[in-house]
């Protein structure tokens, strides 16, 4: 059985303030994770969309990807995730890979949008059909596509996940 210590406000602050270091660095947006480990931080991350050009940088997603590499593995259970802002799809999307155990967050989602950050269309966009969403998707050489699970399945040296 996992026994989730009490959350500690301390490590939403720091959160907090990486966010606000990255605003005022230039560096990216106002968002700061950090992901904690039997009582200490283990990995830590700030929104780099703009400076690294990359719209998958998100705070979240590289502070998991900080303290993957830190504890030399790609499962995070007995970690929690200390963020600034409510995750977006992509952020708690990549938390449930993680299999972190839980999520503290500061500002919510409706505060993001009202900074511009709104992400309430990411998450109507994945409620809708394949055919009704904006960005159309076409499935294609499906037959040829499933050659690689094919060998995956019959693969002994893989490490599932």
């Amino acid at each position: 059985m996992n026994v989730r210590s009490a959350p500690d406000p301390e490590f939403l602050r720091r959160a907090i303030t990486l966010a606000t270091e990255n605003v005022l660095s230039g560096k990216g947006g106002p968002f700061g994770a950090v992901i904690v480990h039997n009582g200490r931080i283990v990995g830590e991350g700030t929104n780099a969309v703009t400076s690294t050009y990359d719209p998958t940088a998100h705070a979240e997603v590289n502070a998991i990807r900080a303290a993957c590499r830190a504890l030399g593995t790609f499962v995070l259970e007995g970690c929690e995730l200390y963020t600034s802002c409510e995750p977006c799809p992509m952020c708690l999307a990549a938390a449930y890979w993680a299999r972190l155990d839980i999520i503290y967050y500061g500002c919510s989602a409706a505060d993001a949008a009202q900074a511009g950050f709104d992400d309430a269309f990411l998450y109507a966009e994945i409620q809708k059909d394949r055919q009704l969403r904006t960005l159309p998707v076409q499935q294609m050489l499906a037959e040829e596509a499933r050659v690689s699970f094919e060998a995956w399945m019959a693969s002994p040296i893989k490490i599932p996940y």
